[in-house]
């Protein structure tokens, strides 16, 4: 039975790693697989998802108004990176994917925003998915991080502002909850 999975974690934890290695697994047993990323992830180019040790591959993008019913083909796997951009319309039509046309989705993104609020993509993805993992990683004070800080261009924490704005390592800092309610992470 194919399943929804949500692979989540802190900034910085390899997510976009993990994710191209698990289409290159696919591939190389000649299995098709399709990867989608959101489209308003620019970093590295509009479609492209490109992990910080540097392997990049050009996917295709979703938007607010993408249907993954209507536009996934039958593949061996379905693969979404930077799924906490997912609505929940969407979360629910990938849970569909699974469970009706038995094609597994794996789903790796964030799951709560600077502030420490959850996306609606990852809220979704932790009350439908059939099996939650934990991408781990750690804090500058060595504990496990659980927790994003989004920082200005001089490293000084930034508190306020909307949800979503894209950056990397040079916008974000991934702290432990005690570092994140203390400060000390930034």
């Amino acid at each position: 039975m194919a399943k929804l999975y949500f692979r989540y974690s802190a900034m910085n934890a390899g997510k976009s790693t993990s994710l191209l290695q698990v289409a290159h697994n696919y591939e190389e047993q000649g299995q098709q697989v399709k990867l989608y990323t959101a489209v308003i992830d620019d970093r590295y180019g509009v479609g492209v998802i490109t992990s910080r040790l540097g392997p990049q591959r050009q996917v295709d993008t979703f938007t607010p108004h993408t249907n993954f019913l209507d536009s996934v083909p039958q593949v061996a796997c379905l693969l979404v990176d930077e799924a906490q951009f997912l609505s929940t319309a969407q979360v629910q039509q990938l849970h569909q994917v699974a469970q009706v046309r038995g094609i597994p989705v794996i789903c790796y993104g964030l799951r709560s925003d600077f502030r420490g609020e959850p996306f609606p993509g990852s809220a979704y993805l932790l009350a439908l998915a059939d099996d939650i993992e934990e991408i781990k990683n750690i804090c500058s004070c060595g504990k496990k991080a659980t927790m994003n800080i989004r920082v200005d261009a001089e490293g000084r924490r930034i508190k306020e502002g909307e949800q979503v704005s894209i950056g990397g390592n040079e916008s974000y800092l991934q702290a432990c909850g005690r570092c994140f309610y203390s400060g000390a992470g930034a």
